[in-house]
């Protein structure tokens, strides 16, 4: 597995563990896309999600699975993970602007309409994005989520933004 040998996961391994959103819910709006592929004890993001979209199940080293159908893209699942494997993606924003939210842990934390150099899961710079919302609620336990538009053809590979 390339996340053990790399630190990150491939897009094949994604296709293989079943983890790839189809492109009709994309074309329904934002959608939370999990890239979990380790079998550990964790259910944090099936407690938050409000709309129940999240299972694990039993045993709970399950990978998550999500009903597209019942996620509605409200992105709180995204803060909840301690993996920081869950992200939300707009298809659907402009014409030609996907948005990707993610955590991003460190500082300092962009502001609004900064532009930034966004990264794929490799951490390698993929294309510029504007910040449209940087989230930090206390609810969120100190992993604000970032999100940044970007030309829709990046939409299935940034993960993150690089640091400032």
């Amino acid at each position: 597995m390339t996340l053990e040998r790399n630190g990150c996961i491939t897009r094949e391994e994604l296709e293989r563990f079943n983890l790839i959103t189809s492109e009709e819910r994309f074309k329904k709006g934002t959608v939370a896309v999990i890239e979990c592929i380790q079998e550990i004890p964790c259910n944090p993001c099936e407690a938050a999600c409000p709309q129940g979209a999240i299972r694990i199940g039993s045993p709970i080293t399950s990978l998550p699975k999500l009903n597209e159908e019942l996620c509605t893209g409200c992105g709180v699942c995204i803060a909840k993970c301690p993996g920081l494997a869950i992200f939300t993606i707009d298809k659907t924003y402009s014409d030609t602007e996907a948005t990707v939210s993610f955590p991003y842990e460190y500082v300092p934390l962009p502001v609004k309409d900064e532009i930034v150099e966004a990264v794929n899961r490799e951490g390698k710079v993929v294309c510029k994005g504007k910040v449209v919302k940087v989230l930090n609620p206390k609810s969120y336990d100190r992993t604000p989520v970032v999100t940044v538009a970007i030309q829709k053809e990046f939409a299935d590979d940034v993960r993150s933004m690089k640091r400032k």
